[in-house]
């Protein structure tokens, strides 16, 4: 069969209950309730993979056009259902993805992690901050957190731990191996949250945001990495030394490690022209995602964040950096394209009919009869919006369930509005620390046998706490000095 027989009769039958089964609450119309059976539906077999997560969203498009749960012309139901593909966020993802191709063609991720290991490579400790370096550099163009941490890190990890005979086969993995790939791992999340551009679900909370506060917040890059920048930092610096005391590399020094980058950068030679490009381009982007031109020459100099993506593929693309061929074969990033818009379409008609208030407004009494004030009610809720995380595989489908709803309850309590979006997008990444299914790197690094599922699940909620506990208890300094709150 093309798809999992088991799992996809699960998510039909849910569906099916939702529509037919289970009375429509009172306050909630008849087509928010069926949207909700669908969506419900869809989250359900993403969750328990029943087809390529693509496939899957091509489906729900096709079921909220022929059901016409949000309008009963068939014509304008159709529009309806492709509504959200004109949305710039999800051409920013999809394009950056495809300039993300250029990193790894070019070799300039090999060059930039090997840089790093060349340099502070003469500990293990050192070897750790230089992979965690890399993966800093290149978060803000490589938006498929799984091909940065997984695609170009990952390997250089697995290289250097090889180099000093520290692999699983041979039984040698916690010479230096385990915990490299704990580091690699868990600079994921960290990096993921500093950047919208660093990972897929990034701009679905902007959008989420955005819609729920009637366009009052508007996060855009600048604003969101500035934010980010201060908590993110500080969790970059802990991380490796909270890893290094619970999980101790055997091996505390490692002067070879420096040669093997070395010698990797003289195979690499010297540094080739469309690696000059792909630099000068990267440069360019972060320029104008940072407003710069707008700050020195005025408003009518402004880029948009989607424009300044578009900026930097043509710009490949004429320079015979990138192909339109190597365009077509990124697969990640047209997929990422189909399920973004469909499941941004779903959620924001969950919101247009009516039933994201509705839930909302129950989740609020039940709350507030508890009298714990807005900030209460911010802990409960960030605390349980992070740990139901267990039960995902997927950030996306995390996000697309219960961003929407969490965010309107804590705003209707009282929640200062950019606080709390900060809070939760904060929470959407360090929540993938958790598992070993948390996110598409996590089954990259586990599946290369260094880390046992015990210790990735130990470390994992460790990090989570020390993440959470540095990445708020910060925010909440530099977020006030910035007036967010």
């Amino acid at each position: 069969m093309p798809f999992k027989p088991i799992p996809a009769a699960i998510a039909i039958l849910v569906g099916l209950i939702i529509w037919f089964i289970i009375p429509v609450p009172t306050g909630v119309t008849p087509e928010a309730w069926h949207m909700l059976a669908l969506f419900i539906a869809t989250i359900v077999a993403i969750i328990g993979k029943v087809l390529p997560i693509g496939a899957i969203a091509i489906i729900a498009v096709t079921l909220v056009a022929v059901t016409g749960v949000t309008n009963e012309s068939p014509q304008a139901a159709i529009s309806d259902a492709l509504s959200s593909y004109s949305s710039p966020l999800i051409w920013l993802i999809g394009i950056a993805v495809m300039i993300s191709r250029g990193l790894i063609k070019t070799g300039l991720g090999r060059r930039i992690a090997y840089y790093f290991i060349s340099i502070f490579g003469k500990k293990t400790i050192g070897v750790a901050y230089s992979l965690t370096a890399a993966e800093l550099m290149i978060a803000p163009i490589t938006p498929s957190n799984t091909a940065r941490g997984g695609g170009i890190i990952h390997p250089i990890m697995k290289s250097i731990a090889q180099s000093f005979h520290s692999t699983p086969e041979e039984g040698t993995q916690k010479k230096i191996g385990r915990y490299l790939a704990m580091v690699n791992y868990h600079a994921n999340p960290i990096t993921s949250g500093m950047f919208i551009t660093a990972t897929a679900p990034n701009p679905l909370v902007v959008d989420l945001v955005n819609k729920a506060t009637g366009s009052e917040i508007q996060l855009s890059w600048t604003t969101w990495a500035v934010a980010m920048f201060i908590p993110g930092m500080l969790c970059l610096i802990l991380m490796p030394l909270v890893i290094y005391l619970i999980y101790p590399p055997e091996v505390k020094v490692t002067p070879d490690a420096k040669n093997f980058a070395k010698d990797n950068l003289a195979e690499m030679g010297h540094v080739s022209r469309h690696e000059k490009i792909m630099l000068g381009v990267f440069a360019l982007m972060l320029l104008l995602w940072a407003n710069i031109p707008e700050l020195i020459f005025g408003e009518s100099f402004g880029v948009d964040a989607t424009t300044t993506a578009f900026i930097g593929l043509t710009t490949l693309i004429l320079t015979g950096v990138l192909t339109w061929e190597d365009v077509l074969k990124e697969k990640s990033a047209w997929d990422t394209i189909i399920w973004f818009g469909a499941l941004i379409m779903m959620a924001s008609y969950l919101n247009k009919l009516g039933l994201v208030g509705w839930f909302s407004s129950n989740i609020e009494h039940m709350i507030g009869m508890t009298g714990v004030g807005w900030m209460g009610a911010v802990a409960i809720l960030t605390l349980v919006y992070l740990y139901i995380h267990y039960f995902f595989a997927s950030t996306t489908a995390h996000i697309t369930a219960l961003f929407a709803a969490f965010y309107a309850v804590g705003l209707s309590l009282g929640a200062p509005p950019m606080l709390y979006a900060l809070i939760l997008a904060a929470a959407g990444n360090i929540m993938m620390t958790l598992t070993h299914y948390a996110t598409g790197t996590a089954p990259v690094i586990f599946n290369s046998g260094y880390v046992t599922l015990g210790e990735w699940w130990s470390i994992g909620a460790i990090m989570s706490v020390v993440n959470l506990v540095v990445w708020i208890g910060a925010g909440l300094i530099w977020w006030k000095l910035l007036g967010y709150y």
